[in-house]
């Protein structure tokens, strides 16, 4: 008996022991003490951020008139040309088909010429000596005229298949020229390819991409939820990934009347005028970030965003104001823009108002770093 008497001693007083360094650990702890802040007169700007790339305003792709193998290049991707300069040579290979029907047809037509010849001449001595009449003598007259004609058609046939065009001209369609000015940006065909002509049923064989970088524009897409507020001459700030701290001025020129749907969401594109410098040299396919102020005052009244506090169930902003030394009370506001770090405020407060830090964190003790990472 005496021995659990001994123990009930004993944990009457480790409990007293206890609670009385439970009591001073909790009277040890410092009351929080909250800051505050006034309501401050700023400027704020809503933005927007669309991404895209530069790309050159107008992109020309040069392609042949006849098919034929590229026998000689004489420019190379990023070379200046001007409109007329000679970028290519094509060495026409002829349809063996069609080469031999061309060639039989010329046969066919001179012999046609010959006998037409023959024929002519001979009612030439009749019409001369009064035998046959005029119009007899015409008509013969017009069949040679045609024979004639069809020879010439025969040889011009067979000058285009077999060197692509008639005559002395053949040159205009084996020599293919720039036809805009510009820097050459790409050149998919090498020397040997085999190209086919540009007609109405085939888009033909690109043998250059010519444009001019001095004309570049910002293309991008914007979501529905942003496109209606967008108008066009709306300035942009352009950053490009290839180049830092150094930001370019545009001006918006298109916005797209038709949105595409893109993983859930519609997208329009836009399209923005680059204003280029001397100091950058901006290469065509670079990726870009534009900004767009979609909205601005200027004097506002306002306080930063972390201030706000919202209501659970009505969902209204609020802010605590103080009425005494650490004594604080709701007060509903309304507020306008915000550029997500400080925010209009409409009504609800005024210039004198002090506002409470209601989230300002507290510093990371070491003891309670190291046991964390422990």
């Amino acid at each position: 008996m005496k021995i659990l008497k001994y123990i009930g001693i004993a944990l009457l007083i480790f409990g007293a022991l206890f609670a009385i360094a439970f009591f001073i650990k909790t009277n040890n702890k410092s009351a929080i003490v909250y800051e505050t802040q006034t309501v401050i007169t700023t400027s704020i700007e809503r933005k927007t951020v669309v991404t895209g790339k530069v790309i050159p305003e107008d992109e020309v792709e040069i392609k042949p008139q006849i098919q034929g193998i590229i026998e000689t290049l004489f420019v190379e991707e990023g070379d200046q040309v001007a409109m007329g300069d000679l970028l290519a040579k094509i060495k026409v290979v002829p349809n063996e088909q069609s080469l031999n029907s061309a060639e039989g047809r010329l046969a066919n037509s001179r012999i046609l010429l010959k006998n037409a010849e023959l024929e002519f001449n001979r009612n030439k001595d009749l019409f001369d000596k009064g035998i046959i009449s005029k119009q007899d003598f015409d008509n013969v007259q017009l069949r040679y005229n045609q024979a004639k004609q069809d020879v010439s058609n025969a040889v011009s046939d067979l000058q285009i298949i077999r060197l692509g065009s008639k005559g002395g001209a053949a040159s205009a369609n084996t020599n293919i020229r720039a036809t805009v000015p510009g820097t050459v940006l790409e050149i998919p065909v090498e020397e040997g390819f085999q190209v086919i002509a540009s007609n109405s049923f085939n888009a033909g064989t690109t043998i250059a991409t010519i444009a001019d970088l001095n004309k570049m524009i910002f293309e991008g897409k914007v979501d529905e939820a942003e496109v209606g507020k967008l108008r066009v001459g709306m300035p942009l700030e352009v950053n490009l990934g290839a180049i830092e701290d150094q930001a370019l001025e545009a001006k918006l020129k298109f916005i797209a009347p038709k949105g595409n749907e893109e993983q859930g969401a519609v997208q329009f594109i836009i399209e923005a005028d680059l204003f280029l410098n001397d100091s950058i040299f901006v290469r065509a396919g670079y990726s870009a970030n534009a900004s767009l102020i979609l909205d601005r005052k200027d004097s506002v009244m306002a306080i930063p965003e972390s201030l706000l506090q919202f209501d659970k169930e009505r969902e209204v902003p609020y802010v605590e104001v103080q009425i005494a030394d650490q004594k604080f009370e709701r007060r509903d506001i309304e507020i306008g823009i915000s550029d997500g770090v400080n925010v209009e405020v409409l009504s609800g407060l005024s210039e004198e108002d002090k506002i409470k830090v209601w989230n300002k964190t507290e510093p990371i003790k070491k003891g309670d770093q190291k046991s964390t990472v422990n």
